[in-house]
Order: C-alpha cells, then sequence, then structure tokens
C-alpha cells in the first residue's frame, strides 16, 4: 500500500472536535484514505492526554505507520506524542513546516492547533505532509540517532 494510501488515526481534544471531523472527511473524501478516530467525540471538555496517547502509542507500536493529532494550540498534544518511542510528532501550523517536518524528519505524526489555524489552512497542511516525501540521505542516519534514543 502506498504511503498516500495508508490508514491514518487521529484524535481531538473538544477544542479541536470540530476540526476533527472536517479532516475525517477530507482525508477519505479526497485521498480515500481509511481513518481509525481515537476521539474525543464531542465538544464535552476532555483531558487532551488521553487522546494523545492513543494516538501516539498507536503509532509508537506499528499498528498505524501516521497519525494526526489535535487541540487548542497543538503544543499539549505535540508533548505527549513525543513521549513514545518512535513517534517524531511535528507541531505544523504552516505550510513549510509541515513540508520539512516529513522532507527532513519523516514525522509520523501530525499535530495542529485549531484555534491558530483555520480549516482551510489545516486542510492545505494536511495536503503538504500527506504529499511531501521524505529525503531519506543525510537525514535518515539523523533519524535512526534519534529512534535510538533512550529515555533520559
Amino acid at each position: 500500500m502506498s504511503e498516500n494510501k495508508a490508514p491514518v488515526i487521529i484524535g481531538s481534544d473538544h477544542a479541536a472536535y470540530w476540526l476533527k471531523e472536517k479532516i475525517k472527511s477530507y482525508l477519505t473524501e479526497k485521498y480515500g484514505i481509511s481513518v481509525e478516530d481515537a476521539g474525543t467525540y464531542g465538544e464535552d471538555s476532555v483531558d487532551y492526554p488521553d487522546f494523545g496517547i492513543k494516538v501516539s502509542d498507536a503509532v509508537s507500536t506499528g499498528r498505524f505507520e501516521r497519525g494526526i493529532l489535535l487541540c487548542g494550540t497543538g503544543i499539549g498534544m505535540s508533548m505527549v506524542a513525543n513521549k513514545f518511542s518512535h513517534v517524531r510528532a511535528a507541531l505544523c501550523n504552516d505550510l513549510f513546516s509541515a513540508m520539512m517536518s516529513k522532507q527532513h524528519n519523516n514525522a509520523n505524526i501530525l499535530v495542529m492547533g485549531a484555534r491558530v489555524i483555520g480549516d482551510i489552512l489545516a486542510m492545505k497542511i494536511v495536503d503538504t505532509w500527506l504529499e511531501t516525501p521524505f529525503e531519506g540521505g543525510r537525514h535518515q542516519a539523523r533519524l535512526e540517532k534519534f529512534d535510538s534514543m533512550g529515555r533520559h
């Protein structure tokens, strides 16, 4: 299965629920990508780490190749996600960051802040993240160092 068609796991807190729902539809309609929704399932207040953990664990253990996390700013979700082995979560609230997160860092979790960006920019960021290939080469050696790091 090409990476662009590989399934995605997605999660959000209440602040980003509306954007999560739009991105799920966008992924299936534009790309034909299967999406697993890790929650939350409404706008009632929740603790963002609960959903960050679900998505990050699924990527860390290899159940999913990639995921998307959303919260108000994206900061909390990116902090949670990067606690997991083999997770390279990138907070991308602009197109250049989305491109570089894949090209140089091969980010496997895209994180965005729903209160920072609107839905139109979010979809462009998703497109950029999905469609930008990893450059490999010197960047691969750096990722191997990164992935071999233990927790300190």
